[in-house]
Order: structure tokens, then C-alpha cells, then sequence
């Protein structure tokens, strides 16, 4: 098996619960509230159609109750499912961190910090079905840049960046989650990215930014960005498997009620602030050139695959 491959697992097989060494985790994670892959045989929805804005859009309101519950099925399952693949990574992008660490103190925070992305694996895996990776381009972005061996890109983009925009989506989907136990799972996410955030900030500002770097950290977040801009592809994907095919007119007055241009840009601006570092400002200038913190409008978010 190839050793770059697995270090965001991803796709790591998962053994008998049965097995031993199933026993032994499922014991050493007792303290702190996960139970290995307990997982429910179906998704109960957690967050109403308030939070995707699925109330705001009218073939949603007009569909049947049976189509309503089947469109917030998908939603839901694909932001748990999401944010299970993530803290999967985690682990893996922590132990290696352990590896590069160039201090004693630097080696034993990441190896706790892997202790804290085992835990929130454990934990998001009580509510959620056994998952298969989809491979979407935000997990193929992640898993991308997980196998770099540039510190410095590695720390910018998946802790300075991701990290500290995690902290407000946990926050969000916290807020808004109507299961009082998974509610309190994300809030308890909170002060460990905090900390991995943190600790990004602290080592990079550290470090002096060669033009390599930069490149290679602009080129990723402007994939990244890109993304962002888009707007809430998720949501309308989730229409359209329950509705059936959406003419681009019809996906453009779903991205139009969904309010993508402000639904994109409070998200780009809160990540342009993220990456307003003093060493990182060359970063922000060229990722601004190119555009990628222009929220796009509706028709703009509409792929060509008619």
C-alpha cells in the first residue's frame, strides 16, 4: 500500500468490532466520550431547512413532505459526513506533524492534538452511518495537501486556513443543531481547534515565506476559494437527486432564493482575515489579482454540465 496515500486515511478499511484491537480503542476512548462506530442504521435529520435556506427556496416549499425529508436526508448526511472525513484526516495530517516537529514541545502538542482528532472521530461516528468517501473536491483538495512534505504549506492551509475556518462552521452547525448530544459534540470540538489553530498561527509567523511556498499555497487556496465561491453546490446537488434533472435557469433561481452571493461572500471575507498574517500579506495580494475573494452571482455558480 502506498505510505502517501493513507496519510489522510481516507479511504483506510475498517476492521471486525469484534477484533481485539476493537476492544482495546473502544476502552482507551471510554474517557472521553466516544464509542467506536456505534452507529446508527439511519440518519435522523439534525438540522432543519432553516439552516441550509432550504425555506427560502420554492421547490422546496412546494415539494411533498416525503420529498422535503429525502432532500434535508441528503443535506444533513453530507454536512456529517463532511465534518466525519475531515477529523479522519486530522488524524492522519496530526501524526505526521509529530514527525516534523523541530522542538520537544512542538512534538508533544501534535501528539496530543492526534489524540483530539481520534477523539472527534470516535465521537461524530455515534450519530452517523457508516460513511463511504465520495471523494468530493473539497476532500480530494484535503487529501492532496496532506501528502505534502512542505511544512510551511502544510501549517498555512490546513491549520492557519482551514483550521480557524472550521472553528466558525463548528460553531454554526453547533448552533443550529437540534440534537442536544451532537449539539454538544461540536461545542466540545471548539477549544481543541482553537488550540490547532493556535499553534498554526504561532509556528508560521515563525517561519520566513520562500517564493516556492507562496506559489504553491496560493495555487491550493485559490482551488479552495474557488470552491467557496461557488456557493451552496451541496444544496441544489440535493434538489436535483430528489426532483430530478434542473435546467441551468431553474439552478440559477435556486442560487438566486439561496442567497449565494452573500451566503459566499461572508465566507470568503471571513477566510481573506484568516490569512491576513504579516508574513503572509504577498499571499492575500495575489490570491486578490486572481479574484478569489469575489463572491460570484447566481448564474456564475451554475457548472456546465447541462
Amino acid at each position: 500500500m502506498d505510505q502517501q496515500y493513507t496519510i489522510a486515511g481516507l479511504d483506510l478499511p475498517y476492521i471486525n468490532e469484534e477484533d481485539k484491537l476493537c476492544r482495546i480503542l473502544s476502552s482507551a476512548l471510554e474517557k472521553t466520550g466516544g464509542n467506536l462506530r456505534n452507529n446508527p442504521t439511519s440518519l435522523v435529520p439534525y438540522w432543519d431547512a432553516t439552516h441550509f435556506n432550504l425555506d427560502k427556496v420554492n421547490i422546496f416549499r412546494d415539494s411533498t413532505p416525503v420529498e422535503q425529508s429525502s432532500i434535508l436526508q441528503l443535506c444533513n448526511y453530507g454536512l456529517l459526513e463532511e465534518a466525519y472525513f475531515i477529523e479522519k484526516a486530522g488524524v492522519g495530517y496530526m501524526a505526521k506533524m509529530v514527525l516534523l516537529a523541530e522542538t520537544t514541545e512542538e512534538r508533544m502538542l501534535y501528539g496530543l492534538f492526534a489524540a483530539d482528532e481520534a477523539t472527534h472521530l470516535a465521537q461524530i461516528s455515534r450519530f452517523l452511518p457508516t460513511p463511504k468517501v465520495n471523494h468530493n473536491p473539497f476532500l480530494n483538495l484535503l487529501e492532496d495537501v496532506v501528502k505534502s512534505e512542505n511544512k510551511t504549506v502544510l501549517l498555512f492551509v490546513l491549520q492557519v486556513v482551514l483550521e480557524g475556518w472550521g472553528l466558525t462552521h463548528y460553531r454554526s452547525i453547533a448552533a443550529d443543531c437540534q440534537n442536544p448530544d451532537l449539539s454538544s459534540v461540536f461545542h466540545g470540538f471548539l477549544q481543541d481547534e482553537s488550540r490547532h489553530h493556535a499553534t498554526g498561527v504561532t509556528l508560521f509567523e515563525k517561519m520566513c515565506l520562500s517564493k516556492s511556498s507562496q506559489e504553491i499555497i496560493v495555487e491550493i487556496l485559490a482551488m479552495f476559494l474557488q470552491m467557496v465561491q461557488l456557493g451552496p453546490q451541496s444544496v441544489v446537488a440535493a434538489i436535483e437527486q430528489v426532483k430530478g434533472h434542473l435546467s441551468k435557469a431553474h439552478k440559477i433561481k435556486i442560487f438566486e432564493e439561496l442567497n449565494t452571493v452573500n451566503h459566499s461572500g461572508s465566507r470568503l471575507k471571513l477566510l481573506r482575515g484568516l490569512m491576513h498574517l504579516p508574513n503572509a500579506i504577498a499571499i492575500v495580494e495575489n490570491l486578490e489579482v486572481k479574484g478569489s475573494f469575489q463572491a460570484l452571482k447566481a448564474n456564475q455558480c451554475v457548472l456546465n454540465r447541462e
